[in-house]
């Protein structure tokens, strides 16, 4: 029999709570829903306001991983959903908005993506991110060097920038700023992107180039495109280990000398948070944000 628990006067069917999603670790999906609630107050407001698309797994990562970005099939009623304007079109997407909707959300086993607008705003970035990708040999070393050059060309635009891990390889950059078209911030970010190139030949490239990747941190700077998501903070990734986007100090990425200095998975977070807080938190506050020069 399916349980049925009761969340802020919500009922939800959790299911399947002993199938094992990482098998590197035997994690299983009821504690993925007990991570899901002990971040919850972190993560939400990182969420809000967003809409969400899902990176599904169900079976972990090694079984089918599809992206979800309509409301799914039985989505309760009191879940809040709006509608998207898309190139091909209006959708109607899931927005998680309290800790009910979250807990529903992770329950269908996903990876949580939004975009870099708030759907009051569709298209008006209000945040800008760089998503530095490690090719081999280069690994989140190579990345957080590239991330320190970023943070100090940001900081002397007047936008305070701070990092967490993908979750995979990799660092994400990320800003508040005043809002403004999605099109201007990727302007903005490619051309950074193309400075960083210029000024660490051996170290960034700004093409998606594949050939040209390797030992090289490629400086994604594609995602504050209208139409596309990052990773949002403290998800959970399709992993062999349950592996977290995690916020960082910049003392962290300062004196990252191996991967495993940032490798974070979810029992790591609940004492980090307890030690730091959100470390994403100056996002929420609209006082600072940058302006786009």
């Amino acid at each position: 029999m399916t349980p049925i628990t009761e969340v802020e006067g919500r009922r939800l069917a959790l299911s399947n709570l002993e199938k094992v999603l990482y098998p590197a670790t035997g994690f299983t999906k009821g504690e993925v829903l007990h991570y899901y609630a002990t971040t919850a107050e972190v993560l939400l407001p990182h969420l809000r306001d967003r809409p969400v698309s899902f990176l599904r797994y169900p079976d972990g990562h090694d079984g089918q991983v599809f992206f979800t970005k309509n409301v799914p099939p039985g989505t309760p009623g009191w879940v809040t959903t709006a509608e998207v304007p898309r190139v091909e079109g209006p959708a109607r997407m899931v927005l998680v908005q309290d800790l009910a909707s979250l807990m529903w959300a992770a329950n269908l086993v996903t990876e949580f993506h939004t975009p870099q607008w708030v759907i009051g705003a569709p298209g008006e970035a209000d945040r800008l991110v760089f998503d530095l990708d490690p090719g081999a040999p280069a690994s989140v070393v190579e990345c957080c060097e590239v991330a320190l050059w970023l943070r100090e060309r940001l900081a002397a635009d007047g936008i305070e920038a701070y990092a967490k891990t993908s979750g995979s390889k990799g660092l994400h950059l990320t800003a508040a700023i005043r809002p403004a078209p999605s099109g201007r911030a990727s302007d903005y970010a490619r051309e950074l992107a193309v400075r960083a190139e210029r000024d660490l030949p051996r170290l960034a490239i700004h093409r998606m180039t594949r050939s040209l990747r390797p030992g090289k941190v490629f400086v994604d700077w594609s995602q504050n495109a209208a139409r596309k998501t990052t990773a949002a903070p403290y998800t959970l990734r399709a992993r062999p280990e349950p592996a977290v986007s995690a916020p960082v100090t910049w003392t962290e990425v300062e004196e990252c000398r191996s991967p495993a200095a940032l490798g974070f998975t979810a029992p790591d977070l609940p004492p980090r948070i307890q030690d730091h807080g959100d470390l994403l938190a100056p996002l929420l506050d609209p006082a600072r944000a940058g302006t786009l020069p």
